[in-house]
């Protein structure tokens, strides 16, 4: 306790509050905790969201109050409902040509009522927990919708820039703009270009000056540069004017016809949601990205998100403000600024209503021109090229521009509309489009089919086919993802013409696994799964003409019925070399255990074909290398090349962006994972995780020795503490498992045989299994409860001794100094874990605390179980 802190007397009269034996204390009081970060944060989001709100309702031809009302209610009511914590809301950009077209269609006041609507229709929409599903529209329309809504911006404020007065449309607005370049008004001109040279001049300054002066927001510069030279050079320019607060507009009934207020309200929704949800997810990847260990700030719950917004538009509505969404500006610098809680996008509210109560007549000199050059500059940086780039990249180009010009010509719900009808155009295409080519290549015959192979595919495909001459040796390469029945069939029965007329074909794809003739009599695939995942069918000339024994012979030691799941199994389909001496009867696994699948051989004078091993006791013709210049395909050592082959083709190019990115940023796990080396726990698939995941430690019988001099073990000692003290996981996990050799060979050995005599050289594995001797002592302790597994009884004493393992090692952890000293600091938790093998299940230690002998429970973990 501290020397400054009183303490605490006791009164005998008083009556000390008890609560009920089985419930849990009462909760302590929360205090409100304003981190630094946070401070600064809503700061810098506050001296950026001022102007742009004032622009955003200039732009608009709404009241000046509504932009700072939507600005506080965003960051008030948005920042602390909503699931993004870090995601700034207000008013938006993308938004500024809908609320125009509402005001001037329908009046101010019915327009705030239909923001009421729209924020009730986003509520209902989040209690539905459809936020997912708007995250299915093409990142094509959502960037072309902003983009015209970007160029619609743009071309508005030009006019107000230039000293004139916006018209209704982007066509009227282009139309007078030759009127208005003839008819400039000088000062508005002035204001305007030095506002947009501080904006873009600001980010650039070079030197220490610039390092310093960087952090103050470019908008903020810009439009006090352009005020500041207002004010000095005695310039009369249209200026911000806010009413009174007591003559502020709100809304009123709505007043027009139905249909064109629910599409009003539709569109606002669908702005509203699409933009504040992918805002979401762009401010979890720039969280992610963020470099060095700081606090956890949680991934963004889409569907509270969507609540959050729906009630800051209600809010929003209901006092006048303009409609509400998350805004990337002031998110990102948000997040830049190191905010770690939603408490920077609220306290920036705060700032927003002192500003608007107390700063009025500072915030009324500045001059419209200014905040017209703000908003277009923000209009202009909508229409991204790296956005476009992406698209074309992609081969979207179309549903882009389409999306785009509809924003710009018809509206945003109309553009909206045209883009998807274009990309479901687009994507019927693709799935249409099948390009099929023939070509021989030293007299081999190669179809390729590139595209989804349906049935609109086979004409076309079986005219190819037919042009290919009987008996030639035939690759088929179907690159694509997906083969519909009738393709199929069309392709297998052509597959057994062929090879009934001396032909041979090899069908390859993008996947290794199943045989294509296979599925037939394959009770857990269908025929359309199967041609998906064909790799290679290889079928030697003549066998189909073969009996029905031998064909039967065939499908017992000749096929290769690989699966999708198989390749984690070090399953291969050739198997070891026939002239290697056979292995004893007991070491063999039993017959059901081993994978069903041989390799094929070739008749007597059949060359080999590409991945296809030769008949027993036959090699390669004497002086003739291996095929392609690799070993024998027989030999273990090939097996390994060939899985690191098989990865650089199949799963390098998946994972290379994200191995890339943890190689520049290094690792930061969340967890220590301490398991047995046994090959058969494989550690990321029974915990679902991937790369830079885990930090895994792995020796024999998952045990965590005892620190000290003689019985430390310096390896493990110093993984955890590099763990817990450097990386600064958040859990350490240690993972037992059914059927382990290390709790087996404890069992069986005699009592001297951990401490040997000096005559008796101890051997290596003995030495280290002598740190699961506590575990042993102890499973024989009668006076200690036995850790148990709900729902049944451990099978025999090696399982029962596998989970005491776990719970001796667990007290085994907090006798290191960094565990200790986390697990008081509260930075640390341990866990407990037990995976069997045979069942695939995996159970989590629960029960009594450390220290306490009470019954240590693994519960089971279900299909649905979640972790919080």
């Amino acid at each position: 306790m501290s020397a400054c802190t009183p303490a605490r007397t006791t009164d005998a009269t008083r009556t000390e509050r008890v609560h009920p034996p089985h419930s849990p204390p009462p909760a302590p009081r929360r205090r409100l905790r304003l981190a630094g970060a946070d401070v600064s944060a809503s700061i810098a989001v506050f001296l950026i969201a001022l102007p742009l709100s004032l622009g955003i309702a200039l732009a608009t031809g709404a009241p000046l109050q509504a932009g700072l009302v939507a600005a506080a209610v965003g960051g008030l009511v948005a920042g602390r409902l909503g699931g993004s914590p870090l995601q700034v809301s207000g008013p938006a950009a993308g938004l500024t040509v809908v609320t125009a077209d509402l005001i001037h269609r329908y009046g101010w006041r019915t327009t705030c009522a239909i923001t009421v609507l729209a924020g009730a229709a986003q509520l209902g929409l989040g209690c539905l927990r459809v936020a997912r599903s708007a995250l299915a529209v093409s990142p094509a329309i959502v960037h072309g919708m902003l983009a015209g809504i970007g160029v619609t911006i743009a071309v508005a404020q030009l006019h107000i820039v230039l000293g004139g007065n916006p018209q209704s449309s982007v066509l009227a607005n282009v139309g007078a703009l030759p009127a208005q370049l003839a008819d400039l008004h000088p000062a508005a001109v002035t204001v305007s270009t030095l506002t947009l040279a501080l904006l873009l001049l600001w980010p650039r300054l070079p030197g220490r000056a610039g390092r310093l002066l960087r952090p103050v927001p470019a908008p903020l510069v810009a439009v006090a540069g352009g005020t500041a030279a207002a004010a000095l050079g005695g310039l009369t320019l249209p200026r911000v004017d806010l009413p009174s607060w007591s003559s502020h507009a709100l809304p009123a009934l709505p007043d027009g016809p139905v249909l064109g207020l629910i599409a009003a309200v539709l569109t606002i929704t669908l702005v509203c949601s699409v933009q504040s949800l992918l805002g979401a997810v762009a401010v979890d990847k720039l969280v992610a990205s963020r470099p060095g260990p700081g606090p956890r700030v949680p991934r963004s719950d889409l569907d509270r998100e969507l609540l959050g917004q729906g009630a800051a538009n209600i809010v929003s509505g209901a006092l006048g403000g303009l409609p509400v969404a998350g805004v990337a500006v002031r998110s990102t610098a948000n997040v830049r600024a190191g905010a770690v809680s939603r408490n920077s996008t609220m306290l920036h509210g705060v700032l927003v209503v002192v500003a608007a109560l107390l700063m009025v007549p500072l915030l009324e000199l500045i001059p419209l021109a200014s905040l017209a050059a703000l908003v277009m500059a923000v209009g202009i940086q909508m229409v991204s090229l790296h956005h476009i780039r992406t698209v074309t990249r992609h081969r979207e180009a179309v549903v882009y521009a389409v999306t785009t010009l509809g924003v710009v010509l018809l509206g945003v719900l109309q553009g909206v509309a045209l883009g998807i009808a274009v990309a479901v155009a687009v994507a019927l295409n693709r799935l249409a489009h099948t390009r099929i080519t023939h070509h021989e290549e030293e007299r081999v015959h190669h179809v390729r089919v590139r595209g989804q192979l349906t049935f609109l595919a086979v004409p076309r495909l079986s005219r190819v086919l037919h042009h290919v001459p009987q008996g030639a040796r035939v690759v088929v390469e179907l690159d694509g993802s997906f083969m519909d029945h009738a393709a199929y069939e069309s392709l297998q029965d052509w597959q057994k013409t062929h090879t009934a007329q001396g032909g041979t074909v090899d069908l390859t794809g993008r996947r290794p696994g199943l045989r294509h003739d296979e599925t037939a009599d394959d009770p857990t695939g269908t025929e359309a799964d199967a041609a998906i995942d064909t790799a290679a069918r290889r079928t030697p000339p003549g066998a189909e003409a073969a009996g029905p024994e031998s064909a039967g012979t065939a499908n017992t030691g000749t096929e290769c019925r690989c699966r999708p799941w198989t390749p984690w199994r070090n399953h291969q389909c050739a198997t070891a070399p026939e002239s290697a001496p056979q292995s004893a009867p007991a070491a063999e696994p039993p017959q059901q255990d081993r994978p069903t699948h041989s390799r094929q051989t070739n008749p007597p004078g059949q060359p080999d074909h590409p991945g296809q091993s030769n008949p027993p006791g036959q090699s390669n013709p004497p002086g003739q290398p291996s095929r392609l210049g690799q070993p024998d395909r027989t030999t273990h050592g090939y097996r390994l090349a060939h899985g690191v082959s098989a990865f650089q083709r199949n799963t390098a190019p998946l994972v290379r962006s994200e191995l890339a990115r943890l190689a520049r940023e290094g690792q930061r796990p969340s967890q220590l994972f301490l398991t047995c080396a046994d090959s058969r726990v494989v550690t990321s698939m029974i915990t679902s995780s991937g790369p830079g995941d885990l930090f895994v430690v792995r020796n024999v019988g998952n045990l965590v020795p005892l620190p000290g001099a003689e019985s430390g073990d310096d390896s493990v000692g110093a993984a955890i503490e590099y763990a817990v003290d450097v990386l600064k996981v958040r859990s350490v996990t240690v993972c037992g498992h059914s059927g382990c050799g290390a709790m087996q060979a404890l069992l069986g050995s005699a009592p001297g045989d951990g401490t040997q005599t000096p005559s008796t050289p101890r051997t290596p594995l003995a030495r280290w299994l002598r740190h699961g001797r506590p575990s042993l002592e102890r499973m024989a302790d009668t006076g200690r409860p036995w850790p148990r597994l709900a729902g049944r009884s451990p099978h025999d004493a090696v399982e029962q001794l596998c989970l005491t393992n776990v719970v001796q090692q667990l007290e085994h952890l907090r006798a290191h100094e960094s565990v200790a000293r986390a697990l008081r600091e509260g930075t640390l938790e341990l866990h407990g874990m037990y995976f069997h093998v045979g069942e695939a299940q995996a159970y989590l230690l629960t029960g009594a605390d450390p220290g306490e002998e009470e019954d240590r429970l693994f519960d089971p973990v279900g299909a649905a179980d979640a972790s919080g």
